[in-house]
């Protein structure tokens, strides 16, 4: 007989499978649960949804979470039963892969515990979440610009979650120096995007403008940053990655579709982030809420940038 042998799938999935069974037992209980400040059970939550007496505070904005948690065990599903590429960094299981897969799952437990607990410490495990996904693509791109190993990647990566986590937990948002590290990241990895496609020496060092075109995008204006730069001091962060991206990227990647599908799935999604609590899209009772297709288009943009990734490969010298 062949021995059984766990594969990364197996042990996220039950991680993933623990990690249910775990709250579903403990709010059971009456453990983890609580009620946002100034908010009642009957009222009507930040996200539209009525609050509920019950394991889930927000039923459909929590379960709809399971989304990222199927999203990334499909990955490691995919990952597991193919072998490695030396030309393919996003086939088979490696550190970076697998980091990739697994921030996807806890984007998952991580929204589920501030929708479904109304806690404090719920919040900072969903703000963890989400940056634990957002800063990877751009550290990623600057490894493929900065000539780094994989090792160093995963201790930049790995350092900067365990650098947010703390500050965060302790300053709560923005740090104690006004920082949104996630809508900072979404900067970050638009302009090291575009260096990783078009870097040269000149667009190396001119890319950080790329980063008000960004900000402007989600509502930010540059006469705004110009005339208050206390409040945006951050905007300098902007040529993070031209300091680090000393070398034309080592890989090569193809947008069309999967890119684009991500990104035109994100805004749609984004879209009804914004538009919530409008009339047209807003009914406390119902189980569908904007805040939950907010939660699965997500999901689905995080399946499109993986197969983004996996069309990347390695130039050879």
């Amino acid at each position: 007989m062949k021995s059984m042998r766990l594969n990364p799938f197996h042990t996220a999935f039950i991680i993933s499978l623990t990690f249910l069974f775990g709250y579903i037992v403990l709010a059971s209980m009456g453990y983890m649960l609580s009620i946002e400040p100034g908010l009642t059970i009957g009222g009507i939550s930040r996200w539209c949804e009525r609050i509920v007496d019950g394991i889930f505070r927000e039923p459909a904005n929590a379960l709809s979470n399971l989304g990222f948690m199927i999203s990334g065990l499909i990955m490691f599903k995919v990952l597991s039963d193919e072998k490695t590429r030396e030309d393919q960094r996003f086939y088979g299981i490696n550190k970076t892969s697998g980091i990739f897969a697994a921030a996807v799952i806890y984007l998952g437990p991580g929204s589920m515990l501030m929708h479904g607990t109304h806690t404090d410490w719920g919040q900072w495990a969903d703000n963890l979440s989400m940056v634990m996904f957002i800063v990877f693509p751009w550290i990623y791109n600057l490894k493929c610009m900065g000539g780094w190993g994989e090792k160093k990647f995963v201790a930049v990566y790995v350092s900067v979650v365990v650098a947010y986590a703390t500050t965060r937990w302790t300053f709560g948002d923005g740090l104690g120096i006004g920082l949104d590290l996630f809508g900072l990241s979404i900067g970050l990895w638009v302009i090291s995007e575009c260096l990783h496609r078009f870097w040269s020496p000149t667009f190396r060092w001119a890319s950080g403008f790329v980063g008000f075109i960004v900000a402007a995008v989600f509502g930010i204006m540059p006469a705004e940053i110009l005339q208050d730069p206390e409040t945006y001091w951050w905007t300098i962060l902007f040529w993070v990655p031209a300091i680090f991206s000393k070398q034309a990227p080592d890989t090569k990647r193809t947008y069309n579709p999967w890119f684009y599908l991500g990104v035109v799935t994100y805004f749609t999604a984004f879209t009804i982030w914004l538009n919530q609590w409008s009339d047209i899209l807003c009914y406390p009772d119902s189980w569908f809420q904007p805040h939950a297709a907010w939660h699965l288009l997500s999901a689905l943009s995080t399946w499109f940038f993986f197969m983004f990734f996996r069309t990347e490969k390695i130039i050879k010298a």
